[in-house]
């Protein structure tokens, strides 16, 4: 059964300014929640928090459903593919068993590598790859570690529009059985691929209610639900009163 988290932060300070309070952020089991927001408002703060990168402030909690610990249940995948230069992909994905001292699981490794799209490419080094084969490449190796909670920092953001789009897609049927906090700038990347969606804004930020929309993901950009939700984010974001809904 996929595992919730529940994010109680009570504020969060940088060079003496509060960037935001009083945030309550729930991870429902099993779904991608996408966070949006303007740059400066903590979201990869957030991430990393959830990470254990950046102690926990103050009286904040962090709260799994089914009240074990998260410690060996996260992975966490970078905008920055973060690959071994000298490592081959199928190396690349073996690494994190080898370095736990692990035998490397080179059968769940070509399977990933084969459902990325991957498999002529299994021997290459990463400077071979184009950055679209490198993020795939990063997303098999997230996905190498087992981890049933995922933390994404704006994975896609570099790449083109084509190869996000066709990411989005892959992301959303690899990802299906996962709990996921998925950062993002990009409204519509929320909606194609958010069974929940935040967003994050104000001074200090506060967060949105939970945006839901419909259909299941990836969902396809010309439905018109997207031009009711796209609106109503991009109020948000721009400071509005007006909450999205």
């Amino acid at each position: 059964m996929p595992t919730g988290v529940h994010l109680q932060l009570d504020q969060l300070v940088f060079d003496g300014e509060t960037i935001l309070s009083d945030l309550d952020l729930l991870l429902e089991p099993g779904k991608i929640t996408c966070l949006l927001g303007p740059s400066g408002v903590g979201k990869s703060s957030i991430l990393k928090i959830l990470a254990g990168f950046i102690p926990l402030p103050g009286d904040s909690k962090i709260t799994a459903s089914d009240n074990q610990g998260l410690s060996g249940r996260l992975s966490y995948m970078d905008q920055k593919d973060l690959l071994l230069p000298w490592a081959s992909v199928l190396d690349n994905l073996l690494i994190g068993s080898r370095l736990r001292g692990e035998p490397p699981n080179i059968e769940r490794a070509n399977t990933l590598i084969r459902q990325v799209g991957l498999e002529n490419w299994r021997d290459n080094l990463p400077d071979t790859l184009s950055g679209g084969m490198r993020q795939r490449v990063a997303l098999a190796r997230t996905l190498m570690e087992g981890s049933p909670i995922l933390l994404m920092d704006e994975p896609f953001s570099a790449l083109d529009a084509i190869t996000k789009f066709r990411l989005q897609d892959l992301a959303a049927r690899l990802l299906s059985d996962k709990t996921v906090l998925l950062i993002t700038h990009d409204p519509m990347e929320a909606l194609r691929l958010g069974d929940v969606i935040y967003v994050l804004a104000g001074h200090p930020a506060r967060l949105s209610a939970p945006i839901r929309p419909e259909k299941d993901i990836p969902r396809d950009p010309s439905d018109g639900i997207f031009t009711q939700h796209y609106s109503a984010i991009m109020k948000r974001l721009a400071g509005e009163a007006e909450e999205a809904s």
